[in-house]
This record gives C-alpha cells, structure tokens and sequence, in this order.
C-alpha cells in the first residue's frame, strides 16, 4: 500500500511537470537595463539578447558574454611624454566609450578596455609629441580632438564608439616652469614698454596735429583780417578819391572856396595827428593859423551856397553892434 496514496502514473506525471518548470526556467533569461548577453550554442556566437525577458533554448544554448552597453569612462594614467623642442612633460586623462555592437566587442578584440587604454596612451604621445611646448600648452582642445579621431577610427571594427577624450593635467618640470615663468614676464615687459611707446609717439602725433590746426586756424585769421582791413583802405581810398573828385569839379568849375575847404580839411587833419601824438607835450601853433581861419570862414561861404541864403549872415566885424544911443 503506498504510504501518500499516489500511484505510478501520477508519480510519473508530477515528475514531467517538475521538469517541465524547470525547463522553463532554463530557457528564460531576463537581461537588465544598459547590458546586452551574447548566445552560444555549441560555442558559436548565434545572437545577442537585448534588456527585457528573453527565451532561449535550454540545455543548448548558452550565455556567452555580459557586455555594459552603457557609456563608461577609462582612466588614462600619467606617462611621460618628449615634445618637438625635446621638454618632457607629463600628462593623463580620462576616456569615454560605448559598446554599440555587443558581439564586435565579445569576439573581436580581448580585453577591451585594455585595449582602448593603450591606444589611447599611444595616440596621446603621438599627438603631443609632434607639437612644441608653448603649442602643447595652449592648443589642449586641439589635442583632444586629433586624439578622438585616431582612437575613434581605430576600435570601430570593434563595435566601440569613442564620445570623448580629455587631457587633464600636463606637468612640465619644475625648473621649465620656473623658466616659463621669467618668458613670461619679460614678455609682458616687452609688451608693456612697447604700449608705452606708442602712447607717447600717438600723443605727440596728437600735439603736432594740435598745433598744426592751430598754426592754421591763425593763419586763416591773418588771412581774414587782412582781407578785411585791405577791403577797409579800399573804401578809404575810393571815399578819399570820391572826394577829391568832387572838389576837382568844383575847382574847374571855377569855385575858389572849394580849394580853401580842400586845404583847410588836409591842414586841420594835419594838426590833429600833432596833438594826438603819444609823445607830443607841447603844441606849436604855425604862423599861418591866420589862413587857417580864413580857410574856415571858406568853408562857411560853401554851406551857404549849398544851403541856401536864407541863413542869418552873422557878423563880420569882431565888434558889439551900436545899440543907437549917444
């Protein structure tokens, strides 16, 4: 009598589906999030499984490789680098990579990132070595992107995708700092000596033109000034030749107190310019005041005959007038 009161056949049934879980569970596989499985069956490459639940045939197939597809970063460790002008620095730096075919990088290189490594540290001396100091020192970003062309071109065939290299420390010796560090500030007192330089050559560039505008500018007042007092003399004389022209008809006219007006204004002129002389203290009058007088009384005869005789005719003798009585 059987002791759980199962006979053969349901024996033999709960031993199929016992197998039949755990085939089952032999053939799903579950990859996670960023990896991606290679399949072997029998030692060969067939397929790759992507992240999800994934069947495979159990007991034959088998998981090959479990590759990170996600970006991942190598550290390039500091080696010692001879640049065109024979200085040794050293630098480091630090590498980003993909996997973008997992079974390219399963089966065509071993040791990936060893791999990826050495190209990179080799590129790097490469790169760097072609290049002087001053130029390694300032050219950075141009080193990076020569370095990511080469390594990228180079570990394609391995379904790897190089996204960035960076160098982050370049460390020349100490006494070439130390050197670098006096270039440099003679450099700055060069060029400091020479901004100062062109400071004074523009600033008395700047004078010169200064005064030059203003040599001109007085110049152009001379000019002015003399074109106006010529232009002055100019109706001075024209008014001085209306003038005499006048009393040129006059006198051919016949008009006598026209030549005692003409000489009376010259006489009278004459004697003004003696009084008004800064250095004349004492006036000496000529003898002949006396013509002087009667040039006047001349003129007196003229504005009378201009004029008109309806003027009072004032008295000729210096003498009071009678009033009649005794």
């Amino acid at each position: 009598m059987d002791v759980f009161g199962l006979d053969g056949f349901s024996v033999t049934l709960i031993g199929i589906g016992v197998l039949a879980l755990l085939v089952l569970f032999a053939g799903a596989k579950t990859v996670p999030q960023g990896y991606n499985f290679t399949i072997e069956r029998f030692g060969k490459y067939t397929r790759t499984l992507k992240p999800g639940l994934n069947l495979i045939v159990p007991f034959i197939d088998t998981i090959g490789r479990k590759l990170n597809v996600m970006e991942q970063v190598l550290d390039v460790p500091h080696q010692e680098v001879i640049t065109r002008d024979n200085a040794t620095v050293t630098a480091n730096g630090v590498t980003f990579y993909q996997i973008m075919d997992a079974a390219s990088a399963a089966y065509e290189v071993a040791h990936l990132e060893n791999a990826i490594l050495n190209l990179t540290m080799t590129n790097i001396r490469s790169v760097m070595g072609s290049m002087d100091l001053d130029e390694l020192l300032s050219h950075r970003d141009e080193i990076n992107d020569r370095v990511l062309r080469v390594v990228d071109t180079a570990v394609a065939p391995w379904g790897v995708k190089i996204t960035r290299i960076e160098i982050k420390d370049i460390d020349p010796p100490k006494d070439l700092v130390e050197s670098m560090g006096r270039q440099m500030k003679a450099e700055r007192e060069k060029r400091a000596t020479i901004l100062e330089a062109e400071g004074r050559r523009q600033a008395a560039i700047l004078k010169a033109e200064g005064e030059k505008q203003a040599q001109v500018l007085e110049a152009e007042g001379r000019k002015e000034a003399a074109f106006r007092d010529a232009e002055a003399r100019e109706r001075a004389a024209e008014a001085e030749a209306a003038a005499t022209r006048l009393v040129s008809e006059a006198i051919s006219a016949g008009n006598v107190q026209a030549i005692n007006y003409f000489v009376a204004n010259n006489y009278i002129k004459a004697l003004e310019g003696l009084a008004t002389s800064p250095n004349q203290k004492v006036l000496m009058l000529p003898v002949e005041a006396a013509s002087v007088i009667g040039s006047i009384g001349g003129i007196a005869e003229i504005a009378r005959e201009t004029f008109g005789s309806g003027a009072a005719n004032p008295p000729r003798s210096g003498r009071v007038p009678s009033s009649g009585q005794g």
